[in-house]
């Protein structure tokens, strides 16, 4: 069973705390989004972009066992790198997880006070339409 969206935050929390620099935690980041399986070129759709980002940023939704299974992809490293620990933490959950839940992970890595406000908006703008597709989802 695919471990709980608290557990797979704890683990997150636990890798960047292993970093003592941003310069490091950062590198981590876009380490993260090179192993971020790539989402079939077919969904890389003006549909698909999340609007509010800086960079291009596609998400793709699909429900799979009464979960929420996400692909994505970008042209920017490091947004990259946070949509790939966003896909970490939501795919596979149930969409009322995804729903409910407050991705408290986000503050405790420090990476809010990382971004520039663009960045953060566009991070915000990835949090919403993750959510609105569970919401999707939950609703079918």
């Amino acid at each position: 069973m695919k471990n709980s969206i608290k557990d797979i935050e704890k683990e997150i929390v636990d890798e960047f705390n292993m970093f003592d620099s941003w310069i490091d935690k950062y590198d981590y980041l876009i380490d993260l989004g090179k192993s971020l399986p790539k989402i079939d070129n077919i969904y890389k759709t003006q549909e698909n972009i999340i609007t509010g980002c800086q960079s291009q940023v596609w998400l793709h939704a699909k429900k799979e066992d009464n979960k929420v299974v996400f692909t994505a992809d970008s042209d920017a490293i490091m947004t990259k790198g946070i949509i790939a620990m966003l896909i970490r933490v939501l795919s596979g959950q149930k969409a009322e997880n995804i729903i409910n839940t407050n991705l408290d992970f986000i503050d405790k890595i420090g990476l809010n006070e990382q971004l520039s406000q663009t960045r953060a908006n566009g991070l915000n703008s990835m949090i919403k339409q993750m959510k609105i597709y569970a919401l999707a989802f939950k609703n079918k």
